[in-house]
């Protein structure tokens, strides 16, 4: 993603993205099946849905969620950088990191925030005025039971047209998460008057709250300054 960081470039960003618009939150169904909740007091899911920057500031405001990081995932160590990432030859994208309490908030509740609200799922490698494969929409599931929760909701929207669109979410089992550099952490929350954040996602953040008022949370969880 490339920032412009003066308010007083915002007329300039929209002339970058030209006809692009924002992302708009689409309305779905909850999943028909679900990950029980289980004895569990935390539990960790990873997604990638275009720039971290929104994916991580939209789970920083769910309830339920005691950390989201952003970071990098599909590929492999070496090259978990972001000047590497953005090349798009790595295998990584993009991905956020969500540590969450199972008897707060369940999986697919997390999914459903996820496919509506976070980005568009049936996007092919990019989301809004980001392009390439490291801003694929992506799951990365923790156990075999969340690949099945993934898989099955996947078919259950597919199958409901709740999008125009087929979804292009890919599903890797198996992948590492690297953390990115600090200063991508708590973008949105820093740096509120950013046009990319303005254009992109704040409308997140209000969708979220339209749309699942009650999984909404007005203060965000924010990655400890050390991370």
């Amino acid at each position: 993603m490339n920032s412009i960081n003066a308010m007083g470039g915002v007329l300039a960003f929209f002339i970058i993205v030209g006809c692009q618009q924002a992302e708009s939150a689409t309305v779905i169904a909850p999943p028909v099946v679900d990950e029980p909740a289980g004895g569990a007091q935390t539990a960790t899911a990873i997604f990638a849905g275009g720039c971290f920057w929104g994916v991580q500031g939209v789970f920083q405001h769910v309830k339920g969620v005691s950390n989201a990081v952003s970071g990098y995932s599909g590929g492999n160590e070496r090259n978990a950088s972001y000047a590497a990432v953005e090349s798009g030859d790595t295998g990584h994208a993009e991905s956020v990191k969500i540590t969450y309490d199972p008897r707060q908030i369940s999986y697919g509740k997390l999914l459903q925030i996820f496919f509506s609200v976070a980005h568009d799922p049936t996007q092919l490698n990019r989301q809004g005025p980001d392009t390439g494969t490291q801003y694929r929409s992506a799951i990365f599931p923790q156990t075999a039971q969340q690949q099945a929760v993934a898989e099955q909701y996947i078919v259950q929207l597919n199958a409901s047209h709740a999008f125009k669109k087929p979804l292009t979410t890919r599903i890797e089992p198996g992948k590492q998460f690297y953390v990115a550099e600090a200063y991508h952490q708590n973008y949105l929350t820093l740096h509120p008057n950013d046009p990319y954040i303005v254009y992109n996602d704040l409308p997140k953040l209000a969708d979220l709250k339209r749309i699942l008022p009650d999984q909404y949370r007005a203060e965000a969880v924010l990655v400890a300054k050390a991370m």
